[in-house]
């Protein structure tokens, strides 16, 4: 038996390999609600990289300063995610059992409260930008840039999370070509007003990073517009109505939705000091780590959206009583992330000055940029083997587990070691770039340190026995 046709086999429930037909029909599915998930990741992401190139066409300093804004914002939407992530486990629970109604009503009471938390994130957004700012390590280049930028694209978190809220049960029952094409036509809008809006083109005003920040607003409403409308389509799954709460959805989502926002509040923390401390190594340093963070999240997004097959397969699978499709749809899904892994590692390494060129012509953030790079690459294999095993976790609810990993690596042991490369040994070793790449030293540790936590943890049954309603 050839080494490619072992590495596709799938174990049974009796421990023997899968029969090809049967895998077939598994890798199969998973692929069908993977690849729009995938295409949606990269091209958001390639979107994301031409708006952070086309903010660098006015300086090193916009650069940073719209960068700064990036962890302010996902501290503030951690409640409406960790909402989402309850949503679609609940969601897929009851698709797997058949349970329309019951769908239906936990996307109807999620969105009633996700709209009072959008309203709480705009006020807290708008009127507290400059302390955000600050927080997050703005200095006296940046601080104006990013407070008009983030007040801005406060005024859209409302519509972010209507969006988000739609598309989470959206994929929850494998409609992930809904939500690629809402995502990917948001953000084509936002690189056309971009275009428009920043340097004065077709006869608009030139506004700079403000035209930037009215871009990304105007692209989110879009996105907001577009969930509605597949949301309400006759004939659909889902019917938005007025929310009918009950005892057993609500406990559900807090239930899930307690876990993720330990999860993503130690993800945001551990996120959020570490680009501070990266920003206090000097504004060239930061610029580079921006440039180099769009394209690692090339590679995040595109295990995310293997990641998003094996949430609703195995929400559904374990929905339906299947225990063993539930397993079996995990193995699947890190084999698939494991191709892509290979593939994008060959390209960013193939190309990795010339991607840092989109961005800027500045040659000291090229070089580390470029520098940065040659570690990246090093930790792509074991991030998407992470972000497969959350994803099944999170599909089966057992997301206080990846809260606790979190919690260890990424809130913990990243930002003590980008202390570490960043300052002491950089100053050890002078002109060598570490304080560039030593965030992404403990980027390639925090992976595999994630994978092997994860990875343990789905060896065992005991996130196959978790009761959701």
């Amino acid at each position: 038996m050839g080494i490619v046709q072992r590495f596709f086999q799938i174990p049974g429930a009796d421990g023997k390999p899968m029969p090809y037909e049967e895998a077939k029909k598994l890798y199969k599915e998973n692929i069908s609600i993977a690849w729009p998930s995938t295409i949606e990741g990269a091209l958001m992401s390639i979107i994301g990289s031409v708006d952070t190139a086309m903010v660098g066409t006015l300086g090193t300093a916009a650069i940073a300063g719209v960068g700064l804004t990036s962890q302010p914002r996902m501290i503030l939407l951690v409640v409406a995610q960790a909402l989402c992530v309850g949503t679609t486990a609940i969601c897929a629970r009851r698709k797997g059992a058949n349970d329309q109604k019951g769908a239906n009503a936990c996307l109807n009471q999620s969105m009633a409260i996700i709209t009072l938390l959008g309203l709480l994130m705009t006020l807290a957004g708008y009127f507290g930008a400059e302390w955000l700012m600050k927080l997050a390590g703005a200095n006296e280049d940046t601080l104006e840039i990013s407070v008009s930028y983030f007040k801005i694209i406060s005024l859209g978190l409302l519509f972010n999370c209507w969006s988000l809220c739609i598309c989470a049960a959206m994929r929850a029952i494998g409609k992930t070509r809904i939500t690629m094409v809402t995502n990917i036509t948001a953000n084509l809008v936002n690189v056309c007003l971009n275009y428009v809006l920043i340097n004065g083109k077709l006869g608009f005003p030139r506004l700079g990073v403000r035209g930037a920040a009215i871009a990304t607003v105007c692209g989110t409403f879009v996105s907001c517009l577009m969930a509605f409308r597949f949301a309400c389509h006759k004939g659909g799954y889902y019917h938005l109505g007025l929310p009918k709460f009950d005892r057993t959805t609500l406990q559900s989502l807090g239930s899930v939705g307690s876990g993720s926002v330990l999860e993503s509040a130690c993800l945001r923390i551990g996120f959020f000091i570490t680009a501070k401390m990266v920003a206090g190594a000097g504004t060239a340093v930061f610029a580079a780590y921006q440039i180099v963070s769009q394209v690692s999240s090339l590679s995040f997004t595109l295990g995310d959206g293997v990641a998003s097959a094996g949430t609703a397969l195995v929400g559904q699978s374990l929905g339906a009583k299947r225990k063993d499709l539930a397993r079996a749809h995990t193995r699947v899904c890190r084999r698939i992330s494991i191709v892509l892994s290979l593939g994008l590692m060959l390209i960013i390494f193939a190309l990795r000055r010339q991607l840092a060129l989109l961005f800027t012509t500045d040659e000291a953030v090229i070089m580390g940029a470029t520098m940065s790079f040659y570690v990246l690459v090093l930790g792509m294999m074991p991030q998407n083997g992470r972000v497969i095993y959350s994803g099944c976790l999170r599909g089966a609810g057992d997301v206080r587990y990846v809260a606790v990993c979190a919690l260890l690596s990424v809130t913990v042991l990243r930002p003590i070691l980008t202390y570490v490369f960043c300052y002491p040994i950089d100053h050890a070793f002078p002109g060598n770039y570490i304080a560039v790449m030593g965030p992404w030293i403990a980027f390639v540790i925090d992976a595999f340190v994630r994978q092997a936590l994860l990875g343990s943890r789905i060896k065992r049954d005991a996130w196959l026995e978790k009761k959701l309603a």
